[in-house]
């Protein structure tokens, strides 16, 4: 392909198969395109940027070496995958990200072709990878599974669960292991690099594999002595041994953001008829852009900010945020009990524990991605006496459930669940909203489920379960920040399984679990205004229910409605299981005419929006609210008033 000087490379570059027309010198200048084009997005939208700005050398290389879509392509996590987006298709789309209808934040295979696995949580891509390439192996058709996994993935054992396996793959399956946090590999130099070409050249592997041939011939402890020679002199050089043993062959480290070193390595490595590959790339989080190089942490995920300047947009102000509150009653609550400890993995700022851990560094602990770890090492802790939380976001505690129910659950321990991020999250959508955790907790024998319906709240059951020794109690809570409640200055013991009443009415009762409590008043003034006298509690429990206060509230009202931010089978279905249990609707009851409706999250997995607008089409704030009510009454606005007239 031939440009115009004065056209930059990127407008010619709609897909890779444009990218592959482009002589190999051009693909550095490309990149710094590439580069600068994800700033000025990432700079509109927000969004993760430091780890894109890391592999944009690499996404260029994997798509001008490989033969994309055909070589199944998958990111592990996704949060690099913003320049791949703009190379496959999607550049005129990409300063939609994480907005309502525009571009998800990680890859989606309903998004393009050129994401073949969906992705957003950690470590899955070797697997999938594997599966892809077996697949074309068992059909005889052409197409490799590429995995590119960051070593902080390589933190949880599914990954090693994957490569454990992976031998069947035979050359279809390459791995590219991208280090950007040197925890694994000296600095690369020179040598390192020659190394790596050399030990991925056709001419390399042909005499390697002619050694291995005649060595077949030697008698066992020779044969045996040969091949471990032959490994271990590599791994000596380059590093890599255990990565042999996983039954790969190892090359690397290259650096990442050199060109003239990616290509010819990646070039040898599809070339090869070796089995599956690992390649080692050395990579640098924000690389190309200063203040990302400066301050990784910050410029992991960003909001929008300046280009120019690099500074962040700041947020509004306001109320404390949840996972403040809660930080700070956990310290206050291990001032006073040395007993307490929390565990996190692998977010530590994001859950709070980071600042626990500033002032109690030997009881804190940040298992890295590795959940099911980090739930019976809490059990462990349990079992010996400690009262440990477990700080985790509740999309990511779902990766842990069999721990939840094996090691804690059936075991009774006091294990404390601090589930941050439920309900919905807004602009990170499906793969990472909270929806479910009520529904598998509060199944569970044993187990005690808590809602905050504000940040006072949170204080509250932040204290009950420190104190909480019966087994094991988890209390949820969303994202952002607080309503604005005050804070007690001295937090309440709350009795287990008792809820409260809010307001009291007569006709309508609206039972709240969590943060939907401030809509349900805002409904019940509208009720109000309507004539119809309503009454708000704040269950507080999904488990157990207090069964005394909603048996009351069936018996006094017409219309009982739950209101909860979980999927079916959550506060709803166990308030309905009550009423049925006791016969709280037979038409010979205390009240034959209860009307009673539930009120969760749709049966869907919902698109990144803003969360207001998610709320909404989840039929969750005042106006659906009031809808249900007069449905259920067979009412409407007008029939209402004909009524109060």
């Amino acid at each position: 392909m031939t440009s115009n000087p004065a056209t930059p490379l990127l407008d010619t570059v709609n897909v890779p198969a444009d990218l592959r027309e482009l002589a190999p010198e051009q693909l550095s200048q490309l990149a710094d395109e590439l580069r600068a084009e994800l700033i000025s997005a990432v700079g509109q939208t927000g969004g993760h940027l430091g780890s894109g700005l890391g592999v944009v050398e690499l996404t260029v290389a994997i798509h001008y070496v490989f033969n994309t879509p055909d070589d199944r392509l998958i990111w592990d996590v996704g949060h690099q995958a913003y320049p791949h987006k703009i190379l496959t298709g999607r550049r005129d789309r990409i300063r939609t990200l994480r907005q309502g209808g525009g571009l998800s934040g990680f890859t989606k295979r309903s998004e393009s072709e050129y994401d073949p696995f969906g992705a957003a949580h950690s470590s899955t891509s070797i697997s999938a990878a594997l599966g892809f390439a077996v697949a074309n192996k068992l059909a005889d058709t052409p197409g490799r599974g590429i995995a590119v996994i960051g070593d902080g993935a390589m933190s949880a054992g599914m990954a090693y669960e994957a490569m454990n396996n992976a031998k069947q793959a035979g050359n279809r399956l390459v791995v590219i292991l991208n280090d950007n946090d040197m925890s694994i590999a000296p600095p690369v130099g020179g040598l390192s690099a020659y190394l790596a070409r050399l030990v991925s050249s056709e001419q390399f592997l042909s005499v390697r594999e002619l050694a291995k041939r005649i060595s077949r011939k030697l008698p066992g402890p020779l044969h045996r002595a040969a091949r471990k020679t032959d490994e271990y002199a590599r791994g000596m050089a380059m590093g890599g041994t255990l990565f042999e043993e996983l039954g790969f062959y190892y090359v690397g480290p290259i650096d990442g953001h050199a060109m003239d070193q990616l290509v010819p390595v990646l070039e040898n490595v599809r070339d090869a008829a070796e089995g599956p590959c690992l390649i080692h790339v050395v990579t640098r989080k924000g690389h190309g852009y200063a203040p990302a190089e400066a301050s990784a942490d910050k410029y992991h995920g960003v909001q929008k900010f300046n280009v120019v300047t690099g500074e962040q947009q700041k947020s509004a102000g306001g109320p404390p945020s949840y996972t403040s509150v809660f930080a700070r009653q956990l310290i206050a609550e291990a001032e006073a009990d040395s007993r307490i400890c929390a565990i996190t993995a692998a977010m530590p700022s994001g859950t709070g524990v980071d600042k626990f851990g500033d002032r109690f560094p030997d009881r804190s602990f940040d298992v890295g991605i590795a959940e099911q770890h980090g739930v019976t090492f809490a059990a462990g802790l349990a079992a010996q006496g400690m009262r440990p939380f477990c700080a985790i976001y509740s999309t990511f505690l779902q990766r842990a459930f069999d721990q939840v129910v094996h090691d804690v659950a059936i075991q009774n321990l006091p294990v404390r669940f601090a589930i941050d991020r439920a309900g919905l999250v807004g602009a990170d959508g499906q793969t990472h909203a909270g929806s479910f955790d009520i529904t598998y907790l509060a199944t569970l024998p044993n187990m005690v489920v808590m809602a905050a319906a504000d940040e006072a709240e949170l204080v509250h059951m932040t204290h009950t379960a420190a104190h909480y020794d019966d087994g094991p109690i988890a209390f949820r809570y969303p994202r952002g920040n607080g309503t604005g409640a005050a804070l007690p200055e001295t937090p309440q013991r709350l009795e287990i399984g008792k809820g409260r009443i809010v307001r009291q009415g007569t006709k309508v009762a609206l039972l709240s679990l969590g943060t939907r409590l401030g809509e349900a008043l805002v409904a019940a003034d509208q009720l109000e205004a309507k004539g119809l006298s309503t009454t708000v509690a704040d269950l507080r429990f999904a488990k157990p229910l207090d069964e005394a206060l909603i048996r009351k509230l069936m018996c006094e009202h017409e219309v009982v409605v739950t209101i909860e931010e979980g999927s079916i089978g959550g506060l709803g279905a166990h308030v309905l299981t009550m009423a049925s249990d006791q016969g709280l609707t037979d038409p010979d009851s205390a009240n034959g005419g209860l009307k009673i409706r539930t009120m969760r999250l749709p049966d869907v997995f919902q698109e990144h929006d803003k969360p207001e607008k998610q709320y909404d089409e989840a039929g969750l704030n005042a106006p659906q609210v009031v809808d249900t009510v007069l449905k259920a009454l067979k009412h409407n606005s007008a029939g209402v008033e004909e009524a109060r007239a």
